[in-house]
């Protein structure tokens, strides 16, 4: 009983020095939105953003853009920026929205600045046809890729007009751990750990658990029961981006 309260303190300090608990939420996704851009010849060309929208078949969700302007010919060559970072429903992406504000688009050539007409993107939003599968548990990246060459327009009368070429690309950025204990009445703090992070969960009345956006590596995953249960570890335990790793039963014994 000694060691197991010494080992339950070092893994107590673990966790406070290193990551917060995770939660056993097995129905979102959580889904980072960036935009780069390809080369454009052009000063700059700034969009006044004023929300993402992501429509999967569990619905509409609203991801708000809160950075202001953005010239996005900052953002080229492998570079990006964040726009919106957000847990949805998980589902399957059936469109994507990107919706601008009113006025601040514009574009500047050879030191002078033009107002970008952009007549679709203010009210419903740029439509992007998405067909992309979001697993709960799992982090994403939704890298929005703006041709600024193709997209703005100069229409021969001193204007120009947005006319958007965007690619909408889903990526995984984390995979996912579960299983389950038996007997549930063990009750165990679970412990997934790799090098010096340590990431703890615990048990539902089923005893399963559940850890979602979990770094990409191998695992040691570490059950603390509640007496007379013995502790157990298991190790070389996988983990991939876009992938729910299940464990099964892990049996707890006393």
């Amino acid at each position: 009983m000694k060691k197991l309260f010494l080992f339950t303190a070092a893994l107590s300090l673990m966790l406070f020095s290193c990551k917060k608990d995770s939660t056993n939420n097995g129905s979102t996704a959580h889904v980072t939105v960036k935009m780069t851009d390809a080369p454009g010849a052009f000063d700059a060309v700034i969009l006044n953003i004023k929300s993402v929208i992501i429509v999967t078949d569990k619905g509409e969700q609203t991801l708000n853009v809160d950075g202001g302007a953005v010239d996005i010919l900052r953002f080229r060559s492998g570079r990006d920026t964040v726009l919106a970072d957000q847990d949805i429903p998980a589902g399957t992406i059936q469109q994507v929205r990107l919706v601008l504000n009113d006025s601040g688009n514009r574009v500047i050539v050879a030191g002078v600045s033009y107002d970008l007409t952009t007549p679709s993107g203010q009210t419903s939003g740029v439509k992007l046809n998405v067909h992309d599968k979001l697993t709960a548990g799992i982090a994403y990246t939704m890298r929005l890729d703006f041709d600024a060459a193709q997209s703005v327009v100069f229409t021969g009368n001193g204007k120009y007009i947005l006319k958007p070429v965007i690619r909408a690309i889903a990526t995984a950025a984390s995979g996912a751990l579960t299983g389950v204990v038996s007997p549930a009445a063990s009750s165990p703090k679970v412990y997934a750990i790799t090098g010096a992070d340590t990431i703890g969960s615990t048990t539902d009345a089923t005893g399963k658990y559940y850890f979602p956006g979990l770094a990409a590596g191998s695992y040691q995953v570490k059950f603390v029961p509640v007496s007379p249960y013995a502790i157990k570890t298991v190790t070389n335990i996988s983990v991939t981006n876009g992938t729910v790793t299940d464990m099964g039963t892990v049996n707890i014994t006393q």
